[in-house]
């Protein structure tokens, strides 16, 4: 098993919580993880990535060679797009829909979207409205881990562990929520796999 992850979004949109989601995950299955993070601009909304290896074998680097990436998990749809040189022919495209315009010149949605569109292998949702819906617009991220989680081959139920135990000091309705958000994403992945 191997699954060579890029992450992408931008600066508190929630990457770093999925990456640990994720990780966490894998490590309480027995996986070896490794990760490179780039998250120098974050807090001024700049553009925050990682590359998340995760394999039951030994990873020698924990950068994605171009062209290898399995999955590009995105929590915002210009930033999605950045990263598709990595994708793997056959790699999933999982995307938020909601933009994040932290630029002048940020490109029209319509022609974002007809990008993203034309990549076969793609899920893309506006996870922000799920989690405005479930109660919580700060869960959106999780919602992209849900619809990410039938193409990590970790188990959902270790997905929901995860989140159990990274949450546990911020109380059972903070559990429930991100629960809740990592279900709903995933319901909508799958009614929408090609």
């Amino acid at each position: 098993m191997k699954r060579d992850i890029i992450l992408a979004g931008v600066g508190g949109q929630g990457i770093l919580s999925i990456a640990t989601t994720i990780g966490m995950a894998a490590l309480n299955t027995g996986l070896h993880l490794k990760q490179a993070e780039v998250h120098g601009m974050s807090q001024r909304g700049g553009d925050v990535s990682s590359n998340l290896r995760i394999a039951d074998h030994e990873i020698a680097s924990d950068l994605i060679p171009y062209g290898q990436a399995d999955l590009i998990i995105s929590v915002e749809p210009m930033e999605s797009l950045r990263y598709l040189p990595l994708l793997s022919p056959g790699g999933w495209l999982i995307t938020n829909t909601r933009p994040f315009i932290n630029i002048p010149n940020y490109p029209e949605m319509d022609k974002l979207m007809a990008e993203i569109e034309m990549f076969e292998n793609h899920i893309a949702l506006d996870a922000d409205e799920i989690a405005k819906k479930l109660g919580s617009s700060r869960s959106a991220n999780m919602v992209i881990l849900g619809a990410a989680s039938p193409f990590l081959e970790i188990s959902y139920t270790e997905l929901q562990e995860a989140i159990r135990q990274i949450f546990a000091r911020k109380g059972d309705a903070v559990i429930k929520l991100n629960l809740d958000a990592l279900q709903a994403g995933r319901d909508f992945a799958e009614a929408h796999i090609n």
